[in-house]
């Protein structure tokens, strides 16, 4: 990757919750390497931060099936436009768009395959899909699934990856081999992946959920994820979790994938 002039880490940090501004600033440097020509589509846009962040212009559209998310994205005015539809069924003619985007977003939703052929559609010849998702190294890199492994208890070691499953909302955390398939049959080709996030952020990612318990409780009394948004707040935060941010890539054990698809037909 070349080098990003952006802190992406101290932005994150004061908008979300540490563990997702961890991983969310590693994302939005993958995005500085690529092109985007116009129309952009943003799969699962959600409130926009992402986009506000990691992007230096309005993007074309910003799709997106909930209302509530949709209206801080239009608050935020960081897409040209805005549309509240299922991404197996978008209101776009054929070849619309020229490049697209998709960051975390894709590991939730249930018919995932009609989501992808949809985009193909929707997609020029020649066109770029750039997305990440967790990988099939998430779930066993799991910290309580390895503890519960460890100890032998392979009936609790399910019970907790089921369970984080459903708080993290997980439908698909597939492998390459099962992405290169959905891809080709929606008429892509993978130009390049790679895997990042190691199973250590991973566990950082993990206690989070609990240790960011008290920035949910803030976010709905306040709307934001922490009162004091100064620097000065984050700056213990920011040592924690500063080496995952550094993190070289590729990981070879990475428990998320960055993929860059090309529309070839």
């Amino acid at each position: 990757m070349k080098p990003v002039s952006k802190d992406f880490l101290g932005i994150h940090l004061r908008d979300l919750p540490y563990f997702r501004a961890m991983l969310r600033a590693v994302e939005a440097r993958f995005y500085q390497d690529v092109e985007l020509p116009g129309p952009t589509l943003d799969l699962g846009c959600g409130d926009g931060d992402f986009a506000e962040i990691a992007f230096e212009r309005r993007l074309e559209v910003g799709l997106d099936p909930w209302a509530e998310p949709l209206a801080e994205a239009h608050q935020r005015g960081v897409y040209q436009g805005l549309v509240r539809a299922d991404a197996a069924r978008m209101p776009f003619p054929s070849g619309y768009f020229a490049s697209a985007v998709s960051n975390s977003v894709l590991e939730h939703i249930p018919h995932l395959d009609q989501v992808i052929l949809e985009t193909g559609r929707v997609m020029k010849p020649g066109g770029m899909f750039y997305f990440c998702v967790p990988n099939h190294n998430f779930n066993p890199n799991l910290w309580g699934a390895s503890f519960f492994r460890s100890l032998g208890f392979s009936g609790l070691q399910k019970s907790y990856t089921h369970l984080y499953d459903r708080v993290a909302r997980h439908q698909h955390l597939d492998s390459p081999e099962t992405w290169q398939a959905r891809l080709e049959k929606a008429g892509f080709e993978i130009i390049r992946s790679w895997h990042y996030f190691s199973p250590d952020a991973l566990h950082v990612l993990e206690w989070g959920h609990i240790f960011g318990l008290p920035s949910l409780f803030v976010k709905k009394i306040t709307g934001r994820w922490h009162l004091v948004q100064s620097s000065w707040n984050f700056a213990i935060t920011r040592r924690l979790v500063q080496r995952f941010y550094d993190e070289p890539v590729p990981q070879p054990s990475g428990t998320c994938t960055f993929y860059t698809a090309r529309k070839v037909n």
